[in-house]
């Protein structure tokens, strides 16, 4: 009777453990179930409910803009620098058009018109990302964002901003609405001046504003930065006195540039007509070509003295000889004039008066190959190198193909061409006892590519030629400075047409140094057509030359070399 009571109670228990098993196995069941229909209803039937949970926060990666490299002057005064600010675009799917009236602020805050404002975020054209205006202040950008219009995000980028202005436009170049250099040092040295851009992971909720950084992937490295040769001083003085000669001469355009005499280095180099590379408005390409680097005129009398100090360097005349003019000297069939008949001239009177028709019998006394080897070793014919965008290289013709004629023309200035910066470096060649100078816009410690073009002896006494072009019966007297020993030449260049060269239009040069016991700087000046009267070099070049070259020595506080003025100015300090 035991047993079988045990029996029953031992096959009840059994019985009700495989129910619990059953009820166990058969929740589960129906729990993955469950999970498997829900799984298909979001992703199949509803999947619209995970792309707003998507859309709502989700991880994205972003561009980190990198620093762009300043621009720095000699002194390490900024000549361009880079402020972060802030660009608006929208993504039109995301634009709620009831929002009317914060849209309408939007558009008025960005000066944009009610139908541009409404084309660029029309979801009709299923873009996701549109600019509605770049590179906005600060200021701005925050007025926007308190409007809290859904749709509407920030990106920070950089805003190149150039602190002198016009003043150091045509040097320094721009750059475009993506920060990339397109004119100027700014193109020329991109690579370097660019930066890499950094990458991070950022969570986005669903309006696509960032709430969160996760992880930095690559850190932006920022540009270097590029010290120039030029002083700001000095670069300023030039631009204030051109840009009044440029205006008072009515002139087509003008250039002026500035060498370290020693070193080849550019202190200066500005244009007119000028711009102002903070603004692109009315922008083309007349307004911000750098002239002075970029274009070639004829050099005209500016070159006769490389023709005298070949000559003695070579032999061909002799420190004391006159020459006959008569002014005239017939080269075969053609005719070589003076503007006056000089009569008989020693080198000095040559340089002067600048005769034509001694520079001509002097340049003919050469074999074309000497001649001809000179000018190229003052750096006619190819360009400066100092790495500025179409930098020009001039025309200096093969000695082979020269006729006695053109030989004789080229002895004055005309069958070659050359940039302003090129005739300026080939009087370093004067001003440091022969030596012609590389130029370079970097800064350097010496310069490693100077040459010898002439002996010291000769440089010297040509330099000391063109002292007496400054005289008061020189063609160069308004390029006198107080104080100081000066020494230049004069050129009044026809220009040239398609049918030979014009009446009625010059360009006006002067080519200086100071002081010329130790010459320290090199100064070139050209006017492109003054047509208010004026048009000879020594009445329209020569001012500016000698207003800029007072005050860089007296910038640099250079000691005077004029004997009659030296005992006046010691006593004074």
């Amino acid at each position: 009777m035991h047993i079988a009571n045990g029996d029953v109670r031992r096959r009840v228990r059994s019985s009700d453990f495989a129910l619990r098993r059953k009820l166990l196995l058969g929740l589960m069941l129906f729990g993955m179930l469950a999970l498997v229909i829900r799984a298909v209803d979001l992703q199949i039937f509803n999947k619209s409910f995970l792309q707003q949970q998507a859309q709502r926060q989700h991880v994205a990666e972003v561009v980190v803009p990198a620093y762009r490299g300043q621009i720095k002057d000699r002194h390490g005064e900024p000549l361009a620098i880079s402020t972060p600010v802030q660009s608006v675009w929208a993504n039109p799917q995301q634009i709620n058009t009831e929002d009317r009236e914060k849209i309408r602020q939007v558009g008025r805050l960005l000066s944009l018109s009610g139908n541009k404002l409404q084309a660029l975020i029309s979801k009709k054209s299923n873009r996701r990302f549109v600019y509605l205006k770049r590179r906005i202040n600060p200021d701005l950008a925050a007025k926007i964002k308190e409007l809290g219009v859904d749709g509407i995000h920030f990106e920070k980028e950089f805003k190149r901003f150039y602190p002198a202005g016009e003043v150091s436009g045509h040097l320094v170049g721009f750059t475009d609405i993506d920060d990339v250099g397109q004119e100027g040092l700014e193109r020329a040295y991109e690579a370097s001046l660019r930066g890499i851009a950094g990458k991070k992971h950022v969570i986005k909720d669903g309006k696509g504003r960032i709430i969160k950084d996760v992880e930095n992937i690559a850190e932006p490295v920022a540009g270097q930065d590029l010290t120039l040769t030029i002083d700001q001083r000095i670069q300023y003085l030039a631009y204030r006195e051109l840009q009044a000669a440029f205006i008072k001469h009515q002139a087509h355009s003008a250039s002026l540039v500035v060498l370290d005499a020693k070193t080849g280095e550019v202190l200066a180099a500005v244009n007119q007509p000028a711009f102002n590379p903070n603004t692109r408005r009315g922008l083309s390409g007349r307004l911000y070509r750098n002239r002075a680097i970029v274009d070639v005129f004829e050099p005209g009398s500016t070159v006769k003295p490389f023709v005298i100090a070949a000559a003695l360097d070579g032999g061909y005349v002799a420190p004391d000889e006159i020459i006959e003019t008569h002014g005239f000297h017939r080269v075969g069939r053609n005719l070589v004039r003076d503007v006056h008949n000089y009569g008989d001239l020693d080198l000095t009177h040559v340089l002067k008066k600048s005769s034509n028709v001694a520079a001509s019998k002097i340049a003919l006394r050469m074999p074309p190959q000497h001649f001809w080897s000179v000018y190229r070793g003052l750096g006619f014919g190819s360009a400066p190198g100092v790495g500025f965008p179409g930098e020009a290289s001039g025309a200096l013709q093969d000695y082979r193909q020269w006729s006695s004629f053109e030989q004789a023309t080229m002895s004055f200035g005309y069958g070659l061409s050359t940039s302003l910066l090129q005739l300026a470096r080939a009087y370093t060649a004067l001003a440091d006892d022969g030596l012609v100078h590389s130029v370079t816009l970097l800064q350097r410690d010496e310069d490693y590519q100077a040459r010898r073009v002439y002996s010291a002896a000769n440089a010297q006494k040509v330099r000391e030629m063109l002292e007496h072009v400054v005289k008061k019966d020189g063609t160069a007297y308004q390029a006198r400075v107080a104080g100081f020993r000066v020494a230049g030449k004069t050129g009044t260049v026809k220009k040239a047409t398609a049918g030979g060269y014009a009446d009625k239009r010059y360009f006006a040069v002067f080519v200086g140094l100071a002081p010329v016991s130790s010459p320290r700087f090199v100064i070139a000046v050209m006017v492109d057509e003054p047509s208010a009267g004026d048009y000879y070099g020594g009445l329209v070049a020569a001012p500016v030359f000698a207003k800029v070259m007072a005050g860089a020595l007296r910038v640099y506080g250079v000691t005077p070399d004029k004997e009659d003025t030296m005992p006046v100015l010691l006593t004074r300090r």
